[in-house]
């Protein structure tokens, strides 16, 4: 017998042997990898159904995902004839490794479960943190993506997260529009703070209760200083602060009331 037939031989032989077993984990892995596709998006509808958090809803999602599919990839490798407990083995010394190298990582999954925890934010908050202001688009396991206000978008560790300031703009249902408007020290004070209440009084979005606020903030190097405080829904913060910056100025015009830009006064002294 030639080496080709005894190679011919041994390679039919090894076919016989673990071809079916072979052929039974690729229909194992491609049929168990769709079957986990279809739980998780059966746990997301129950997840939706049952009005579950839509940040803890992902984190869920995404961990009970990867978990399945790595017990898919063991049993497959135990169907070829891989002996699991070794696999399993240098799976954990391998994880031990990857844990000690990527510290940082380890401690930004802690920081999305603080987060989920404690929910300092979530999904559609707009938040303002490490230097950045935007809108939370997603929480995954090691970072959060927010979108800025002109749509760039920011991605930034859980632990840094966690562990720093965070400033939830709109965590609550009502704001306090903060404005300041100048007037000339020859402009009448009274008559510009009733245009200011009469702007107000016609600011549907300006809630009732708590009363908006009119006082004298400051005497400044060339003008009064008027603060105004007008308490709204969050959704119409913004709205309400343009709007009133527009119509202050329109009507200020009107009534002949001075908005003076900085200015000095020289004396030469010959």
């Amino acid at each position: 017998m030639t080496n080709l037939d005894r190679y011919t031989d041994q390679a039919i032989a090894l076919a016989i042997a673990y071809g079916p077993k072979l052929v039974l984990a690729l229909l194992t892995l491609v049929i168990g990898w769709r079957l986990i596709k279809v739980a998780s998006n059966l746990l997301d509808r129950t997840m939706d159904k049952h009005n579950v958090d839509l940040t803890l809803q992902k984190f869920v999602l995404s961990i009970s995902s990867i978990l399945l599919k790595i017990l898919l990839l063991v049993s497959v490798a135990s169907m070829v004839g891989i002996a699991t407990t070794s696999l399993i083995a240098v799976l954990g010394a391998a994880g031990l490794a990857v844990g000690l190298a990527l510290q940082g990582s380890l401690s930004n999954f802690a920081g999305s479960m603080v987060i989920l925890f404690f929910k300092p934010f979530a999904i559609g908050d707009v938040i303002e943190a490490q230097g950045y202001t935007g809108k939370v688009k997603e929480i995954q396991m090691f970072t959060t993506t927010i979108t800025t206000p002109d749509n760039q978008r920011i991605i930034i560790p859980n632990a840094l997260l966690s562990n720093g300031c965070i400033k939830n703009i709109f965590a609550e249902k009502t704001r306090r529009v903060d404005m300041t408007f100048g007037i000339s020290y020859e402009d009448d004070l009274l008559k510009a703070k009733e245009v200011l209440g009469r702007l107000i009084a016609a600011e549907d979005r300006a809630l009732k209760e708590p009363a908006a606020e009119i006082y004298v903030a400051a005497h400044a190097d060339s003008s009064i200083n008027l603060l105004v405080r007008i308490w709204v829904k969050r959704d119409d913060y913004w709205g309400v602060y343009f709007d009133m910056l527009e119509r202050v100025k329109l009507t200020f015009d009107q009534e002949k009331i001075t908005i003076p830009f900085p200015q000095r006064d020289v004396h030469l002294i010959q």
